[in-house]
């Protein structure tokens, strides 16, 4: 059965309040409307489109919570971060990411995505690379979203040294990880977990 008009629109705003990464398309299945409707919904109520809601989101944690670089440093938007904990990225590959031959997204731009969330994610006002080892696994597109999770797997105090891995996934699909040791210039605040 559906809903009446408002208490649909009701609903969208406590849904997106709850999870403001779900898309046009996820609501009008979730509610049994078109994705028009849901755009027009969206109006009316003033909730702007996800690209905007992303953008919000991720300005408003860099500004809370990260240390170690500035909101022009990162590579990709930075939705969720637990420092010395764990941290989540969205970068959306555009034509101006990809080999023009290939449309294959050149690979620097997965790397500084990750790179760039391996540093954020450290509890520290400075946060350095030593070494990584990378592994690309599929190709990336224009129009693929890449989403990038940092663990913090170990902190090794007695060498300012952490260990990060991230995962970087196109919907359900691994695309590439990597491991990154980093130089921190604190001992952290928890303690070794490996």
């Amino acid at each position: 059965m559906r809903l009446p008009k408002k208490e649909r629109q009701r609903q969208l705003g406590l849904l997106l309040d709850e999870n403001p990464f779900l898309t046009d398309e996820e609501l009008s299945e979730r509610f049994g409307v078109s994705v028009q409707t849901i755009r027009l919904d969206r109006l009316e109520c003033g909730i702007p489109e996800l690209r905007e809601r992303l953008k919000t989101v991720a300005s408003r944690t860099m500004q809370e919570e990260v240390k170690s670089l500035q909101t022009d440093e990162v590579i990709g938007d930075i939705i969720d971060i637990q420092l010395d904990k764990s941290a989540l990225s969205i970068f959306d590959v555009t034509e101006d990411h990809v080999f023009q031959r290939s449309g294959i997204a050149r690979g620097h731009h997965l790397f500084a995505q990750a790179n760039s969330l391996a540093v954020a994610v450290m509890d520290d006002d400075l946060a350095l690379t030593v070494k990584s080892s990378i592994h690309f696994l599929k190709p990336v597109k224009a129009g693929d979203r890449v989403v990038a999770r940092a663990e913090v797997k170990k902190i090794n105090p007695l060498k300012n040294r952490t260990l990060v891995e991230i995962v970087s996934t196109v919907g359900n699909e691994t695309v590439f990880t990597g491991e990154f040791y980093m130089y921190r210039t604190t001992d952290g605040n928890q303690e070794e977990t490996k």
